[in-house]
């Protein structure tokens, strides 16, 4: 099937008129994974959705591999050197690592990751190589702003019943063993927020319909992105979704600053430059003006608002900067002790930041033995893939950044932006699974939408098959 040549410019095919004819249904297991997320979430899956999903898109993957072959998108080679690497790095899990708890590693959590980034890879090419009729840009960017949505609500109920849980219809399934499990039970147990002690006190903070805070931080930054996406396409959006998601975003400002992720905050102020400087380039000085002016209201009315005091709280309670830092550097070592493959999965220090005497207690289980890599998806795959596959991983978004820089359309800008904000994130948060799977959407549509393009003759490189 033929994709739809209406495109003027590079990720232009998006929210174009389509071709005569009720679209194709090949691309719904994509629009279900992504909309039906909270109904995977309740039923246990979280993001082991993506598994059962996949299975539907590697068949059809498979079909069109016999009959019209399949495309990668530019730079692939890039991705495809880093899975090797991720698998190669297997062979280093056993291995005891100098200065961290001897047999910490383990074949479970490496296993994990790797299976996860076979997953991604076949949701990159999945929405690669549909069409625009059989998988419309609208109908991708419409299931994200309803995944935004049910974030937002998330992140209420975070807020008002933060005590919210219950038992999944999976966690019945699971061998007790398994589903007792501390991290197995955290990405298969519904609940609405991780309540921590951060200023002294239990504070709750949202993570509904994610496993962890910064996961729902890192999801709300991109899906707000989507959102705002689908407001800008004015002929695709009814007057509800013109009226009901800005009050949306609006709402979200509150469980935003109660999540207490700083790096969120940064990162939606990053977007909003990045929006600003996109309008500039295109000589929109007005309506650049006139949103600076309302951010400036916008923050008078934050400051006057007791959402600033949480804002100030948070300024002075760093909590976690130390581990962070300790981890992090802890990261960097290990990558220097095995630079080509790492090695194959997370370590835990011994002792504390403090001291190596200092460990897990009675009275202080989460003291010592943090986690090496687990503060951001740079540092968790440096420990896992040490210095070349951390270039790899980060060579293939990098290029396919540079090489769509100059998306013209509001779609393309918005996975461009979703393709950045990696750069940024990677510093704070673990982009495996969701975040990681919405940024390859995204950078599934600037690949696909280019083919018009690449067809009529007017740009300058392809995808190989």
């Amino acid at each position: 099937m033929a994709r739809v040549p209406s495109a003027t410019g590079a990720g232009a095919a998006a929210f174009t008129p389509l071709a005569q004819g009720p679209p194709a249904a090949t691309g719904r297991p994509l629009l279900w994974l992504l909309a039906g997320y909270p109904l995977w979430w309740a039923l246990g899956l979280g993001q082991f959705a993506y598994w059962v999903f996949a299975v539907p898109m590697a068949l059809e993957l498979v079909r069109r591999h016999r009959t019209v072959g399949l495309r990668v998108p530019p730079a692939f080679w890039l991705w495809a050197l880093f899975l090797v690497w991720s698998v190669l790095g297997l062979a280093l899990v056993p291995m005891d690592m100098p200065g961290t708890v001897p047999g910490s590693g383990g074949y479970g959590g490496a296993l994990l990751r790797v299976a996860n980034y076979a997953v991604l890879t076949v949701l990159l090419l999945y929405v690669g190589n549909l069409t625009e009729r059989e998988l419309p840009t609208r109908a991708v960017v419409a299931a994200l702003t309803v995944l935004g949505l049910t974030t937002i609500a998330g992140g209420y109920l975070g807020m008002l019943a933060p005590r919210f849980e219950f038992t999944a219809p999976l966690e019945y399934l699971l061998p007790g063993g398994l589903a007792a499990d501390p991290f197995m039970r955290t990405l298969i147990h519904p609940a609405s927020a991780q309540v921590m002690d951060i200023f002294g006190y239990d504070s709750a903070r949202p993570k509904a319909p994610w496993e962890y805070t910064n996961v729902w931080g890192y999801m709300m930054s991109l899906l707000l992105v989507w959102a705002a996406v689908l407001l800008l396409d004015r002929r695709s959006a009814p007057l509800w979704v013109r009226w009901g998601t800005p009050v949306a975003m609006v709402l979200s400002v509150v469980p935003i600053v109660h999540s207490l992720n700083r790096a969120l905050w940064a990162g939606l102020a990053l977007s909003l430059l990045y929006a600003g400087f996109v309008a500039l380039r295109r000589g929109r000085v007005l309506p650049v003006a006139v949103c600076a002016l309302a951010a400036v209201l916008a923050l008078g009315v934050l400051a006057l608002s007791p959402l600033a005091d949480v804002v100030r709280a948070r300024a002075d309670a760093p909590h976690s900067d130390d581990g962070r830092a300790a981890t992090n550097a802890a990261s960097v070592a290990a990558a220097d002790l095995s630079p080509v493959l790492g090695w194959g999965t997370t370590r835990e220090t011994l002792g504390s930041s403090d001291s190596i005497a200092i460990g897990p207690s009675a009275g202080c289980p989460g003291c010592g033995h943090h986690v090496i890599g687990n503060a951001g998806q740079l540092w968790m795959t440096l420990i896992a893939s040490g210095w070349v596959g951390t270039a790899l991983f980060l060579g293939f978004f990098a290029a396919v950044a540079w090489r769509y820089r100059s998306a013209a359309t509001t779609a393309g800008q918005g996975a461009l932006l979703t393709v950045l904000l990696l750069f940024w994130y990677m510093f704070f948060y673990v982009a495996l699974m969701s975040p990681l799977a919405v940024t390859m959407v995204a950078v599934a549509l600037l690949w696909r939408d280019e083919e018009p393009l690449l067809r009529r003759g007017t740009a300058h490189g392809r995808g190989s098959r």
